[in-house]
């Protein structure tokens, strides 16, 4: 069977009762399938099937999983394991919205967090949002910018998604809209071959308000990817990219599997595989890696 369905459990096993609700929902669809095949015992597994498109799959399962805790992705088998990864960094591989941090510095962390969380649900354009938000913080002591740095906390599965990957040939790009103070720590303690952010202007020793252009928008996220697979020779469709919000929209969509991590809902709505309840390790499942081919590093 040329296309597959891949169930993931978000918290403890992947019951028997989700794989056969799967398995009806896409004979009830006019689909054919196969037997399941464990990725990972008791947690994730590769539903084979035929009869119908992965767009078709994908919505019939979703539906009838629904009050479960189950992440899923239906895609054809060939081309799944991707050459090229290109993520976001905050909500995304990180925990944290560095800029809302930067804030509460200042005392000014509840007009940000707000305005930021705005700007991640695609109300407000980022470009502008993030001048607005970036004056804010003039007068911030860089040291104070970079001791934030320990505050960081890695999503879980991120260092394993990057290892694996990369350990099998993958290139691996993080492309944020925050900052590139934070964005080449992430880079290093993850395991990235690349960090792509947006520059604050510094002068003697303090953040000065203002951000360099030009700014890292939507725009030049999906231009990244772009580029980034003309270089390596590969074509987009041989990318998977993730993100949570309205800024990571246009990179998702031109990836071959763009991926919402427990992502806004103008980007959830999109993506062709949505992560509501697992980990970063979602992603490996869903090309095809088992649990016995994860790469530990060293973060």
């Amino acid at each position: 069977m040329k296309n597959v369905l891949t169930l993931i459990a978000g918290t403890g096993q992947l019951s028997h009762r989700a794989i056969s609700t799967a398995r009806e929902a896409l004979a009830a669809a006019g689909g054919r399938s196969g037997d399941p095949k464990w990725l990972a015992a008791d947690h994730a597994c590769d539903i084979p099937f035929k009869g119908l498109s992965a767009l078709e799959a994908s919505i019939a399962t979703r539906d009838a999983l629904e009050d479960q805790p189950v992440d899923l992705i239906a895609q054809p088998v060939e081309g799944r394991r991707k050459k090229l990864l290109v993520a976001d960094m905050e909500s995304t591989i990180i925990d944290n919205e560095m800029i809302d941090e930067l804030a509460a510095e200042l005392n000014l962390q509840d007009r940000m967090v707000d305005l930021t969380a705005r700007t991640m649900r695609g109300e407000l354009d980022f470009a502008q949002s993030l001048i607005e938000r970036v004056r804010m913080l003039e007068g911030l002591d860089l040291g104070t910018a970079e001791r934030l740095r320990s505050n960081i906390k890695l999503n879980p599965g991120a260092v394993e998604l990057v290892a694996t990957m990369r350990a099998n040939g993958a290139y691996c790009a993080l492309v944020s809209g925050g900052f590139t103070i934070y964005s080449e720590y992430v880079r290093e303690r993850v395991g990235f071959d690349l960090d792509q952010a947006n520059h604050l202007e510094i002068v003697d020793g303090k953040l000065t308000g203002r951000v360099i252009k030009p700014i890292l928008d939507r725009h030049a996220k999906q231009a990244c990817l772009i580029r980034l697979a003309d270089e390596l020779s590969v074509s987009p469709t041989e990318s998977i990219a993730v993100g949570d919000g309205a800024n990571d929209l246009a990179m998702v969509l031109a990836a071959g599997v763009g991926v919402a991590y427990h992502g806004k809902p103008i980007l959830a709505e999109t993506a062709a595989m949505r992560v509501d309840h697992g980990d970063l390790t979602a992603l490996l499942y869903a090309q095809g890696y088992r649990k016995d081919e994860f790469v530990s590093g060293a973060a």
